[in-house]
């Protein structure tokens, strides 16, 4: 337990309030859970980024390289990639923002990929029925398969960014 003299010796990060927003209520139907999940953690992601000091967001916090910008940029990258049939070449470069990207940039970029994921998705009523896109020379995999690969990818990925987020400026929540 910390004493008082340590924290008046010690600087503390500011606390941000705390902001959770719980899981969502969902429809009761398989496709509707597993949407407004993927959706519930791409705002969550998202959220994490908007608002990041410069340079700060696009500094490795961890000894990997890993930095909050990075990690929204490769989601784009993936969400492009999976539902939208176009080709990622290098995946290792999705990880980094260019440094002329903004963080409104990258966070609009995303949020784009998203809506156009989203219109893709709005058209496949089969959880079992390949995705209408892939990227070239891929098999599609299943809507089910993709709904729930990219929630682990993007759940994965905002646990990154929540780490990393606090080292930055305490900022907590989701």
């Amino acid at each position: 337990m910390r004493s008082a003299t340590y924290d008046r010796i010690v600087p503390q990060p500011a606390r941000r309030r705390r902001r959770d927003t719980p899981p969502p209520r969902t429809g009761s139907s398989e496709s509707d859970v597993l949407r407004g999940f993927l959706d519930y953690l791409r705002n969550s992601v998202a959220q994490k980024v908007e608002g990041a000091p410069e340079p700060a967001v696009r500094t490795a916090g961890v000894p990997s390289g890993t930095n909050v910008l990075g990690l929204l940029h490769h989601l784009t990258n993936v969400e492009r990639w999976l539902f939208l049939g176009e080709d990622v070449t290098d995946w290792p470069a999705t990880f980094q923002a260019s440094d002329d990207d903004s963080v409104d940039d990258v966070v609009a970029r995303y949020r784009d990929v998203v809506d156009r994921a989203n219109s893709v998705l709005d058209s496949c009523t089969d959880l079992a029925a390949p995705l209408p896109a892939s990227a070239p020379g891929k098999q599609p995999p299943s809507v089910r398969w993709a709904l729930a690969h990219m929630i682990e990818e993007t759940g994965r990925h905002a646990g990154h960014a929540d780490i990393l987020r606090e080292q930055i400026d305490g900022a907590t929540g989701r």
